[in-house]
């Protein structure tokens, strides 16, 4: 009996964990990103190498890297490897990949 109460309390230990770690996550907005989108059609830049960077979700990009502004939207953009990545400039966080 003791070793069920034991289990139940790691999992639920577990699942509010999974939940601190979903409210982190940065959703942007449909409009955010139609935004995005079209300023970077307007304001094209030239993409940059960054070897050892994982251009995903979560991943950090360093803080050396210029990161440009879209007016109206609290994020940030620059391009690598040819990719536009959206990024807090807070956190140097990748929000979004966009292709």
């Amino acid at each position: 009996m003791k070793s069920l109460i034991t289990n139940s309390v790691a999992g639920l230990m577990l699942l509010s964990g999974a939940c601190v770690a979903l409210a982190d996550t940065v959703v942007l907005a449909p409009e955010q990103e139609t935004t995005i989108r079209e300023y970077v059609k307007k304001e094209p830049l030239a993409s940059i190498k960054l070897p050892g960077v994982e251009l995903k979700v979560g991943s950090t990009v360093p803080e050396k890297v210029e990161l440009h502004k879209v007016p109206n939207v609290k994020y940030e953009y620059t391009v690598i490897d040819n990719r536009t990545v959206v990024v807090d400039p807070k956190t140097h966080t990748i929000i979004k990949v966009l292709d």
